[in-house]
C-alpha cells in the first residue's frame, strides 16, 4: 500500500483543469475543487494549481484525516477504495460505506457488535474490519469491497435520478471507479 501510488492514480484519473458546467463543484484541478483548494490556503488560479499541493491536500483531507491509513494496516485494498471514494463522495460517505457494509455482514452481531454509522473511522470501527477479516480472511477483504462499491454504485445511479444534470458523469464515474475493480 503506498499512498504515493493511490494519490497519482486519482490524479490520472481526475484529470487537468476543468469547469463542467453541469459540475456543481465549479473550476477543479486534479480532483481538487476550487473551495477546498481555497479551504487548504491556494489563493491562486486553479488551472496552475501545482501536483504538489494536490498531493498534499489529498493525503491530509483524504487519507489521513478520515484514518484510512490504519485501514490499510489490515484491508489494503479497503483502504485504497475509501480513498477513491472519499475522494468522489467524501470521506464520509466513504466512511459510511465500510461501517454499513460491516454492520450487514455480521450475521445479526454473531461476530461482533453493530457499529453506530457515524461515518468517521474510529477504534470501534477497526475492531469491527479485524473481528470480521479474522473471521473471513482474505477473501472477506474481497467481499468487503464488493459490498462497499455495491453501495457506491447505487448512489451514483441515485444522484443521476435524482439530478439529471448528474446524467453526464455517471458512465464515466461507474467505467472509472466501479468497473475499473470488477
Amino acid at each position: 500500500m503506498d499512498i504515493h501510488e493511490l494519490i497519482g492514480d486519482v490524479i490520472a484519473r481526475e484529470g487537468g483543469y476543468s469547469d463542467h458546467p453541469a459540475d456543481r463543484g465549479g473550476p477543479t484541478n486534479m480532483g481538487i475543487t476550487q473551495a477546498v483548494a481555497r479551504e487548504n490556503g491556494y489563493g491562486g488560479a486553479m488551472r496552475q494549481m501545482p501536483r504538489a499541493f494536490a498531493e498534499k491536500i489529498y493525503r491530509k483531507l483524504y487519507w489521513e484525516q478520515p484514518g484510512y491509513a490504519f485501514v490499510a494496516e489490515q484491508a489494503p485494498r479497503v483502504a485504497a477504495e475509501l480513498f477513491d471514494t472519499g475522494v468522489n463522495m467524501g470521506t464520509s460517505v466513504a466512511s459510511g460505506f465500510l461501517q454499513r457494509a460491516l454492520n450487514a455482514l455480521n450475521r445479526n452481531q454473531k461476530d461482533y457488535p453493530d457499529l453506530k454509522i457515524d461515518r468517521m473511522i474510529g477504534a470501534r470501527s477497526l475492531q469491527a474490519l479485524g473481528a470480521f477479516l479474522a473471521l473471513r480472511g482474505s477473501a472477506g477483504e474481497t467481499v468487503l469491497l464488493a459490498a462497499i462499491e455495491a453501495l457506491q454504485g447505487e448512489r451514483y445511479i441515485a444522484l443521476a435520478e435524482s439530478r439529471p444534470a448528474n446524467e453526464a458523469f455517471l458512465y464515466g464515474w461507474l467505467a472509472s471507479r466501479i468497473a475499473q475493480n470488477g
